[in-house]
């Protein structure tokens, strides 16, 4: 299949399981707390990588375990943490919501760091997406006047990282292949998560007795091997056959999702959402549509 239509492919598919994971962490936190969460997530998703990846890692050069190791920590390492402090406060739709800011930083940081071209048509794209979020974020506050937004912060940080770490992959990471990539990442990660799990006295949980825990486990579970493993391998690709901020455009298709969650969760959802949720997707076509983004 052609890249130009396969990467719209990998667009949908991530979008949907992207935007599930908000409302898998929410589930999670009920019985877990952040750090347990975030290195239970690294920690499953590396045993699934490394299953089946691990061949892959004999074709990684060594140059590019530098950039490995960069990528591992600011497109997993930070980020799960951050998203799983961020939902303690915020509900998950507006987590994911707060998450569309990755498209516009990753054309910012593509042109202020990493020398891309400025493409109008882009900017237009992204801009017009952005203006999307920015109303379902004011919808959102005022629907939820209880939230600490002080919290949303900690999902700009893991934007701005996200945002870092795609152009990184597409400059630096362009020739290794999209399972060695996220194998590689976990390489690095297994050891700082299982310290982080020790110290947040997981262990002296009633694992064996408490059905909270166990269920929680659960959630972790499949968000650890179709949000993170799965998911991060087909992110990887996504980037190699496409570019930076096509491939995190993913971020403004994901609030569809964890809005839709957050409503069948009980979370408040009204007309005017709808509204913002449209001018995201026209954004989101408008910038990536043409041959300037194959």
């Amino acid at each position: 299949m052609p890249n130009n239509s396969l990467k719209w492919i990998y667009l949908v598919v991530l979008s949907i399981i992207w935007g599930s994971s908000f409302i898998l962490i929410k589930k999670g936190l009920v019985g877990l707390e952040p750090l347990q969460l975030g290195a239970l997530r690294i920690l499953f998703s590396a045993f699934v990588l490394l299953l089946f990846g691990w061949k892959s890692l004999k074709s990684i050069n060594k140059l590019a375990w530098k950039w490995i190791g960069i990528s591992a920590l600011l497109g997993t390492g930070i980020p799960v943490f951050l998203f799983a402090f961020a939902e303690t406060e915020i509900d998950s739709a507006v987590v994911g919501i707060l998450n569309s800011s990755v498209p516009l930083l990753a054309f910012v940081f593509g042109i202020l760091i990493f020398g891309a071209k400025f493409i109008k048509q882009q900017f237009i794209g992204v801009l017009l997406g952005l203006i999307g979020a920015g109303a379902l974020i004011y919808i959102g506050a005022q629907i939820n006047e209880e939230q600490n937004y002080w919290y949303a912060s900690l999902v700009i940080i893991a934007s701005s990282l996200y945002a870092l770490n795609v152009n990184i992959i597409k400059r630096h990471l362009q020739d290794v292949s999209a399972l060695a990539i996220a194998a590689g990442n976990f390489v690095f990660l297994i050891i700082p998560a299982l310290i982080i799990l020790f110290y947040s006295d997981f262990f002296e949980l009633p694992l064996s007795t408490d059905t909270t825990i166990q269920q929680s486990i659960g959630y972790i579970v499949l968000l650890s091997i179709f949000g993170t493993a799965i998911a991060k391998v087909m992110f990887n690709k996504l980037v190699q056959i496409s570019n930076p901020v096509f491939a995190s455009s993913v971020t403004y298709l994901m609030p569809i999702i964890s809005v839709t969650w957050g409503l069948l969760d009980g979370e408040a959802f009204t007309s005017l959402q709808v509204i913002a949720t449209l001018i995201i997707l026209t954004g989101v076509y408008i910038g990536n549509t043409g041959k300037r983004n194959t």
